[in-house]
């Protein structure tokens, strides 16, 4: 027995039903009783007057984009790339994030090639701009996560998760590091240095061309979120000048690592190797983070930002005068080439 065909619609009934809901205001059960068909048939002939080009829908421009603002801060922070991307008067911190993701993330893709290594941190607008990673294929290309798993549990910001999505978005290669991000002590974490697939990762960290890291703080840290820093090493870093955070490594005003415990727990990728790495783009939505994006570009860490326009709006930087910029407020040090070596291998 043959199946029922689908109906057939003239455009003149197309024509009517897209005259009556776009035109006319009418919802689709008014167009549905007016045309005497059911309301889900309303929904197709909707469908359908697009698809035949009967409804064609013009949207004006909008430019997601603070162009002015970027000008500026790429002048006064004297970085390669900087995006500010624009949110709506009320923008939340989810909005914001959101924003960043989906309009920079096209962004962010331009300035990786074919055969990159790639190295990537976690966080949550990191997540929502690899979640909107354009699917285009790229020879060659490797990911690398830049520090060990934060606990047990794998949570959808994390970079072993964030890594794997997306090196199948870019059709590319996923290397992890497997190993706990924090450890119990130095000792610890230098045998967990000292085996073969850590160094593997280590040299492929020491290959990278572009790292896309997110900038995080002591008030607004994941760590603390989940349970891995106590408040007696809170107190610590505090006391040790802590501002921000790059790959669980945090930093003083002036973007040199702190001198505390801390840092001989971490395994993840240097300060020092991510300053050798010629595309360091950081990944940012929120006024909170003005400090510790400050020092990061002042120590080198970052050679471009994408960040939303409340965060940009929030950075320090010198007035204007006579329509001419004062000198910029940071000094970004250029790339330095080489490898580095983790402490417990050199």
């Amino acid at each position: 027995m043959n199946s029922p065909r689908a109906p057939r619609y003239t455009d003149e009934q197309l024509r009517l039903a897209a005259r009556l809901y776009y035109v006319d205001g009418l919802g689709q059960a008014e167009v549905a009783q007016f045309t005497r068909i059911s309301q889900a048939k309303v929904s197709r002939l909707l469908a359908l007057a697009r698809e035949r080009g009967i409804v064609k829908i013009s949207v004006a421009e909008y430019e997601p984009r603070s162009l002015l603002l970027e000008d500026k801060l790429r002048s006064l922070l004297g970085l390669g790339k900087v995006a500010v991307i624009r949110t709506l008067p009320g923008a939340t911190s989810g909005d914001a994030r959101r924003a960043v993701g989906h309009f920079g993330a096209s962004i962010a893709a331009s300035l990786i090639a074919p055969g990159n290594v790639v190295a990537i941190s976690g966080g949550r607008t990191m997540r929502e701009l690899v979640r909107n990673l354009p699917t285009d294929k790229k020879a060659g290309l490797t990911v690398v996560q830049t520090m060990g798993s934060i606990d047990s549990s794998v949570a959808p910001v994390d970079a072993l998760e964030l890594g794997r999505v997306m090196a199948r978005r870019c059709d590319g290669l996923f290397q992890s590091l497997n190993s706990p991000a924090f450890v119990p002590d130095k000792q610890t974490r230098d045998a967990f240095l000292n085996l073969t697939q850590i160094r593997s990762v280590w040299q492929q960290l020491n290959r990278a061309s572009v790292a896309m890291v997110g900038v995080g703080t002591l008030e607004n840290s994941i760590f603390v979120e989940r349970g891995i820093l106590s408040p007696d090493e809170l107190a610590q870093l505090r006391a040790g000048g802590a501002v921000g955070e790059i790959c669980g490594r945090f930093f003083n005003a002036e973007g040199q690592e702190c001198d505390t415990p801390w840092r001989d727990r971490v395994v993840s990728i240097e300060l020092e190797q991510l300053r050798t790495i010629p595309q360091v783009i950081g990944i940012v939505a929120g006024s909170d983070r003005s400090r510790a994006i400050a020092a990061a570009v002042r120590g080198g860490l970052l050679k471009s930002l994408i960040i939303d326009e409340g965060g940009a709006n929030a950075l320090p930087f010198p007035s204007f005068a006579g329509g001419h910029s004062a000198a910029p407020a940071f000094s970004n040090p250029k790339s330095r080439s080489g490898s580095v070596t983790p402490a417990a291998l050199s």
